[in-house]
């Protein structure tokens, strides 16, 4: 295998390796054609038109079409443009599509189809467009349409440690096998598969990946310094693609590898330490995107141990990348992690926003500051967090986890884009409001000065799921939750599930019709699924500590890291309400701080999230809360039995590597789903001394 480095041409592919969402056949409606590219000569290399032709050229030299020369556009059936723009119309919004420089346009008319764009970045995304839609980019009626991102920053974080750490190994939170970055404590050699990743990220809609883990160890923290040209050779992988490269940074690296004594914010030494170190890596990697820094928390080091904000942190920070126009992103997940169980009034849900909220309008225009989707930790059902609603003055990215660390590490068949296409339209302030997404985007309806207009725009960040498994994501039904995250941080209104008809399309062209039909009965309702065997009613956690795997609901009950379910003989949940509670409730907008305060309209799925109740309580169902926990408990696991049949009766139509994965992976959800079903239910039962109505055996 040669190395992107030296490879003369794209796309650099490594057979061994599951081609994922971008097999070659994928590409046979386009590569069947004759195809025209036609990007203006700028004088400087321009590595991502370069990158279009090599995708033409590889594709028709591989299906029978043919690639046109230029000049002979007219000829073409397909033509891949790229034409200057006019400008912008006077008032376009930022992130418009006349503003957006990877936006694309593709017309169908009179038997030709042309994509065009203002940059060979918007081409490339047009190009991939091609590819998804098959032969309906050809056959379709004529017509015109216009697609642009909705934000202009979609990135993935990866926790991968350069050195293996003794604990957590070579990927945090990592289900897929090791690193396709590091081996044996250094950058890989070969980085054939970091090159054919960028591709297929690209193809999903991605554009920018930091590199290493948010918990940056000693090891780690030479990337910034010795380390420097290997981060280089890593970002040269991405840049064919149009994908720009992050590191995450330690607080502490002035100390660490600068040799001072202090790493105060406002200390002069420690800004022209980190101005120099962002001279330093601009230098080296001119296109690279910023920093992304985890600081005072979860025992990593920040301003904090300086009496000094986040925001003076952060803008310290954003002072030394500014003059390269580089990014930080912070991340808000700070909290205490060393509090009093017995202590009721002390609330993780609360840390984001208290500690994030009054600073709002003090960041930097370029810092990021990255908000979880909800106010714990990436659980399968959590409510969304009032933080994201809460700084209107502050670009903000909503932040996601793609790797299933409390959804079944990718042992378990669970697809994830139905859940996150809920919680990017969640309307922070009623129906029809602004959501999620639009505030990522820059939409907040109480933007001062910009009127919510896209101005100051964040994005949307993700933890991969992606290891040196020869199917990438370990389980290779989890490949659809990368893609779909891609695509939905395009555009966050797409139907998650048309998503997964898309994956299936690509992945498994021209396959036999039970494969579709398969996907579909395994993963449409898998999370809610997956939800049904696990912690019921917006109870969060129920893990075993540390690996967070399989059900243990004491595991973290009377732990200082604060992830609390208060279930005792009366009742479970815990209450975050304004009247008795944590006070959490009081952090989210009208209407919901109110819908969540009352007993008579909190979802029923988000009860115990807000609410301490008896195991009397009834639901909207009409059952009681101790009833449902046993019934979703049973059908949970019937649902997944369910799913083992409908995959047995269709394996052999898949291809026998998928099947023979999948197959393993199914063996041991029906053992953890069974778990799960008989752990929480005896422990509800042993609680309550409530028989299950049904008579079912409970232990």
């Amino acid at each position: 295998m040669s190395s992107p480095a030296t490879a003369t041409g794209f796309p650099v592919v490594d057979p061994s390796v599951h081609a994922a969402w971008l097999p070659d056949a994928a590409l046979a409606p386009l590569g069947s054609r004759r195809v025209a590219v036609v990007v203006p000569d700028g004088g400087a290399p321009d590595v991502v038109a370069q990158t279009v032709r090599d995708e033409v050229a590889a594709a028709t030299a591989a299906h029978g079409g043919a690639v046109v020369d230029p000049q002979q556009a007219g000829t073409a059936d397909v033509v891949l443009a790229v034409r200057a723009s006019t400008g912008a119309p006077a008032g376009a919004p930022a992130g418009s599509a006349a503003a957006d420089p990877e936006a694309f346009t593709l017309t169908r008319a009179l038997g030709m189809v042309t994509v065009t764009a203002t940059t060979s970045h918007g081409l490339l995304h047009g190009l991939f467009h091609l590819v998804r839609l098959g032969e309906h980019a050809f056959t379709d009626p004529d017509g015109t349409w216009t697609h642009a991102p909705t934000t202009a920053l979609r990135m993935l974080d990866h926790w991968d440690n350069v050195a293996v750490h003794p604990v957590m190994g070579q990927v945090e939170r990592g289900y897929s096998g090791g690193s396709i970055f590091y081996d044996d404590g250094q950058v890989r050699a070969d980085l054939t598969r970091v090159a054919q990743y960028s591709r297929l990220l690209a193809a999903s809609g991605i554009n920018r990946v930091a590199i290493n883990n948010v918990n940056v160890g000693p090891r780690e923290s030479l990337l910034l310094t010795d380390d420097l040209d290997e981060v280089a050779r890593i970002a040269a992988a991405f840049r064919p693609y149009g994908i720009r490269t992050h590191l995450s940074v330690s607080w502490a690296s002035p100390v660490r590898l600068g040799g001072l004594t202090t790493s105060d914010p406002l200390d002069e030494d420690v800004r022209a330490w980190w101005r120099a170190a962002a001279d330093r890596v601009w230098a080296t990697i001119p296109d690279f995107g910023g920093f992304v820094v985890k600081a005072d928390s979860e025992g990593q080091p920040g301003p904090f141990a300086y009496g000094r904000s986040h925001a003076d942190g952060a803008n310290m920070l954003a002072a030394a990348v500014a003059p390269h126009g580089g990014l930080v992103h912070w991340r808000a997940f700070v909290y205490d992690h060393t509090q009093d169980w017995r202590d009721r009034k002390t609330d993780r849900a609360r840390a984001a926003y208290d500690h994030f909220a009054p600073h709002d309008g003090e960041f930097a225009d370029n810092v990021i500051v990255q908000i979880k989707h909800g106010p714990l930790d990436f659980q399968v059902r959590e409510a969304v967090s009032p933080a994201i609603a809460a700084l209107p003055r502050t670009r903000l990215a909503a932040e996601f986890q793609v790797t299933t660390e409390y959804l079944g590490h990718q042992k378990h068949a669970v697809y994830l884009g139905r859940m996150w296409s809920e919680l990017l339209r969640f309307p922070y302030w009623g129906e029809g409001s602004a959501t999620m997404a639009d505030v990522a985007a820059g939409r907040h309806p109480e933007s001062d000065g910009t009127g919510g207009d896209g101005t100051r725009a964040g994005g949307f960040a993700a933890v991969s799921n992606v290891g040196d498994d020869v199917f990438w994501t370990g389980h290779p039904f989890a490949q659809a939750n990368l893609y779909a995250w891609g695509r939905l941080t395009w555009d966050p209104t797409l139907d998650p599930i048309g998503i997964l008809d898309e994956w299936v399309s690509l992945t498994f062209p021209g396959a036999d019709p039970r494969v579709r039909e398969t996907v579909h009965a395994v993963l449409d309702e898998s999370w809610e699924t997956y939800e049904r065997y696990t912690a019921p009613l917006g109870v969060c956690f129920m893990v075993k500590p540390h690996t967070h795997y399989g059900p243990d609901p004491d595991g973290y009950e009377y732990s200082p890291w604060g992830t609390y379910h208060f279930a005792d003989r009366d009742g479970v949940g815990v209450d975050r309400t304004r009247a008795t509670g944590t006070g959490f409730t009081g952090q989210y907008p009208a209407p919901w701080r109110d819908v969540y305060e009352s007993l008579e309209t909190v979802p029923d799925e988000l009860l115990l999230f807000f609410h301490h109740v008896p195991y009397g309580h009834v639901l909207r169902s009409g059952k009681t809360v101790i009833q449902h926990v046993y019934d979703t408990h049973f059908e949970g696991l019937e649902r997944v039995h369910a799913a083992v049949e409908a995959w047995q009766a269709a394996a052999d139509a898949f291809p026998p590597d998928v099947a023979e994965r999948v197959t393993e992976r199914f063996a041991e959800q029906v053992r953890s789903a069974t778990d799960w079903r008989d752990v929480v239910n005896t422990y509800f039962f042993r609680k309550s001394g409530i028989p299950d109505a049904a008579g079912r055996t409970i232990y």
